[in-house]
Order: C-alpha cells, then structure tokens, then sequence
C-alpha cells in the first residue's frame, strides 16, 4: 500500500477518535437558569370531539452560554391530559405516550422543538355543554424553579354522519361526476359512492355542527331540511347529493351580528384552523341530480368547496329547480355554480374567487338573476374561464357534443366583474336561438384586442340583448381578494338600478332598503372613511 495512503487513513481514524472523544466531553449542567419559549400560550384552535388537531409547535430557546440538562418536561394534568407531546423527535419515552420527559439536553445557545397535538372525547368531561374550553400546561422543571406554557383548546361536540363507511341495511349511492377541472372543455368523470340518510337524519339543526364524511344522498321523495343558524362541516371528497324526486331547503335567516352569523347556514370544511379559514377545494359539492326539485337556499354561505353547488336540469324548465336568495359562495377550486341545462332563480346571490368560472351555465337552461354580485378576484393561479359564463352545449369525456335549444338568461341589476379583461362570455354551438337580456347591469369586458368586436353576441347596442348595459365601470369593492364586496360611497355602481327589478328584492343581502335609489349588485354602498 502506498505510504500517502497509510498516512490518510491513519489521520481519518484520529480524527474520527477525536471527534467522539471531544462529544464525549461535552458536558450538561443540570438547568439552573430562566429557558425561553417562542410563545406563553399555545391555542390549538377548535377541534370536533373524537377527532385528531394538527400538530402545533413550541420553540424552546436555551440562551445561555452553558450546556443544560432539563430535568423534566411534563404536563400538569399527567397522564390523565387530553395533550401529547413530542420532545425534539422524542415521543414516548419510557412508554409514558407522549406527557412526560425526563434529562432533555440542550446545547448552549440552541433550541429545541415541542410538538403538540390533541384527541378529546367531550363525553370524558363533566359539561353538559356542546363546547368546552380545555385547558392544560407543559411544565419545565429546573434546580429551582419550574416555568409553564400554557395550552388551550375549544372542542365541540358534534353531529358525525359516515357515507363513507360500509353499513349493513343502509342504502347506497354510486354516480359519476362529470366536470371539466382543467379548463379545457373537456369533462373529467370521477366515480362516487354515498349512502342515503335516514329519515331521522333528514332535519339538520343549529344545536350542534355536523361532520360529514363521504356523499350524504336524499332520496326520492325525501327532503333535507336544515334549520338556521346550522354548521355544516365536510371531510376531503365529501358533499351532499339531492337526487331524482328529493329536495333541499336550506333555512337560513338574516344575521343582525355580521360577525357571529346567528341565524346563517354555513357549508364549510372540517379543518378549523385559521390558516384553512380561505383555502380553496377542502370538500367536493352540493350535487343537484337530475330530477330533484324545490331546492331553496336562503341566507347560506358555501366556502372552500371545489364546486359550490352542482345542479343538472332536465326537460321541465316551468318552475326553478333552484332558489337562492342571500347566498355567499366563496373560494371555490373550480366553480362557484356550474350549473348543466338547469334553471336558478337568484336573488342577492355573491360568488367570489373561483379557479374557474364564479357561475357558469352550460348546456342551455333558464336562468334569472336580480341585483347579483357575480364576481371573480381568484389570485391563486390562472384561470381559463371568464367570472359568468353560458353556452348552449355540452361535451362528454369522448368529445361528443351535445345542443340544448332552450337557453333563456335574464340578468337584472346586477354586477360581472373580475380580475380579467373579458368576465363575461356566451358561446354557441349551432344556430338555434339564445334568448338573453341583461338590463342595468354593469359587465367587465374590456376588449383590448378587439377579438369580440365583430361577433353580434356582443353587440352591446342590441335592445334585444341589451338594455341599460354598463361597461367596465369601478365598482369600489372594499376588498374583493378578502371577498369584501361591498361597495363604498366611490363607486360607480350607485343608483344605476331600476326600481322595477327591486319589487321582488326590496333589501340588500344586509337588510338595507333599495326602493327609493337602488345601486347594482347584492349591496348597497356603505360610507368609508378615507
């Protein structure tokens, strides 16, 4: 062997010696002095009873110039906490499952991380109540004093219904979903199974939240009521299904504490933490089949869904298959409405930031919208479609194309805007006839490269389509990317209403009055200070 190699290893070896001699040198004076925590209390936010949080942190800060040894890191309620931690990687020391640990090191000038998580079943604590306030403390021992952090959590108690889950003598539901996710035209199928409820699951009421796991399903002849003030929480993939023959009626009421929301029907996810407060696509739709019939939602706000409310129609365009009156749709992955060959009465109906279209209505239907805010800021990518959109065909996933030849659209005091140039479009197959009227409605199109200019689609001087039409005015929303839409004392949307089209909608979705000056969309403007 070559002398130069003999000479390498031999230095690699000492130098391996070395260094485990030095680490065995280090030495940990038990802790004497004052740690540092990144925070004195942790909230672990709300969390459903039985149902695991997300894992929260701690930083433990060592600023001393000394190596410490902490005695022990425990919780105050012991082994009995509803708590578990986990020490810098160190979870279940000495089979204590996370509430106790003992001779934690920690190097001069450095920090740790605890990990802290919780499961609660409400039914272990003495409340009669549906929310509990639970509380606990990590305690850090030292030579001679002990330092605390405190823990905090809301749990609720609540309504779980399981689709998801096999039962027997439960009945079953199997569809497929069909939705263009891409943006390109073409429709994605996705197989779906959920379970019908049973009759004594059919009224949903306001004294506790319901989780849903899976598709919950109303069946023929069977309608889903859902009493104000109610929370609706969905799993990931989960939603509800109105089939052939049922219905749902969403009884929402007006709040006077716009805050709290009292009396509103909210449809959300089930992750309640702040930072899962906007985020787009948690749970899957409120699925309309074809063949249901009288579904109302008043005064409901449907959030973070990937489609708010998926309605397919039919052959029967006398009577709406859907009402919406003072409903919110916000943050939706793809589509706040994608409604296929149906028919919606809205009144005081917003939609707001969706990856795709705010309200798309695709293969003909009838459609009427009266001091609408059909808006659409989404600013988590780019987005194919225009904030409302109609057309009169659909086309399968093999590219087959289908007509409908009925398409009536009428928009009455209402607002398209958005953060792209063209937020309105109608697009036809064939030549059948499409009866549309927008009347005192303000669209954003602003044709910048005159791709529309010789279409007659948007011939905006048509009286037959057009009447009162307003282009690309300011709206003033107070903060569209928050969903705030409503307007202040600047914008340009004040007293362009008719008085006619408020017979039926004397208030605004806050209970402002509207018949002696009638701004377009959902709100009356509101004063702000500059």
């Amino acid at each position: 062997m070559n002398y130069r190699n003999i000479i390498k290893i031999s230095l690699l070896f000492f130098g391996i010696i070395s260094w485990n001699a030095c680490d065995n040198d280090i030495n940990f004076e038990l802790n004497e002095n004052s740690l540092r925590f990144s925070k004195d209390t942790v909230y672990l936010d709300t969390v459903f009873t039985n149902i695991g949080s997300s894992t929260y942190n701690l930083k433990v800060y060592n600023n001393s110039s000394e190596n410490i040894l902490i005695p022990e890191i425990k919780l105050s309620n012991g082994d009995s906490s509803f708590y578990r931690l986990n020490v810098d990687g160190i979870y279940d020391q000495d089979d204590n499952q996370g509430k106790r640990f003992e001779n934690i090191e920690l190097l001069a000038n450095d920090s740790l991380y605890i990990f802290i998580e919780t499961t609660i079943d409400i039914n272990d604590i003495n409340t009669q109540e549906n929310s509990f306030l639970y509380e606990d403390k990590i305690e850090f021992m030292s030579t001679n004093n002990t330092q605390e952090v405190n823990l905090i959590s809301l749990v609720k108690d609540a309504v779980f219904i399981y689709p998801n889950r096999y039962e027997q003598n439960q009945q079953y539901i199997y569809e497929t979903l069909s939705i263009d996710f891409n943006g390109d035209g073409i429709n994605e199928e996705t197989n779906i199974r959920g379970r019908y409820l049973n009759d004594d699951e059919l009224n949903f009421t306001n004294e506790k939240p319901y989780v849903i796991y899976g598709y919950a399903a109303v069946g023929t002849g069977k309608e889903l009521l859902i009493d104000k003030g109610s929370r609706i929480h969905f799993h990931d993939n989960s939603g509800l299904i109105i089939t052939n023959g049922g219905s749902i009626k969403a009884n929402g009421e007006f709040s006077q504490n716009q805050n709290i929301l009292e009396n509103e029907i909210i449809f959300e996810g089930d992750r309640l933490e702040p930072y899962f407060e906007n985020i787009p696509g948690q749970w899957g739709t409120i699925w309309l089949l074809d063949g249901s019939i009288n579904n109302q939602f008043n005064f409901c706000t449907i959030k973070n869904s990937s489609v708010g409310i998926y309605t397919n129609g039919g052959d029967n365009y006398d009577d709406y298959k859907l009402n919406l009156n003072g409903v919110q749709i916000y943050n939706s992955s793809n589509f706040g409405i994608l409604a296929i060959s149906s028919s919606i009465y809205a009144e005081n109906l917003i939609i707001n930031k969706s990856g795709q279209s705010s309200f798309a209505g695709t293969y003909g239907g009838k459609y009427q919208l009266n001091h609408c805010t059909i808006s659409n800021f989404w600013n988590l990518g780019i987005r194919q479609y225009p904030s409302t959109l109609f057309n009169n065909f659909y086309i399968d996933s093999n590219e087959n194309e289908f007509i409908n030849e009925v398409f009536e659209v009428n928009i009455n005091n209402s607002v398209i805007d958005g953060n792209q140039n063209i937020e309105f479009l109608i697009d036809q197959l064939g030549d059948s006839e499409l009866n549309y009227l927008l009347s005192n409605t303000m669209i954003k199109f602003n044709d910048i490269n005159n791709y529309f200019s010789n279409d007659p689609r948007y011939n905006f001087s048509n009286n037959m389509h057009y009447e009162n039409l307003y282009e690309n005015l300011n709206s003033s929303f107070i903060d569209p990317f928050l969903n705030d839409l409503r307007i202040n004392q600047h914008s340009e949307l004040i007293g362009l209403g008719d008085l006619e089209f408020t017979i039926n909608s004397p208030l605004d979705i806050l209970n402002n009055n509207r018949t002696n000056a009638a701004d377009l969309g959902a709100y009356q403007h509101v004063i702000i200070e500059d």
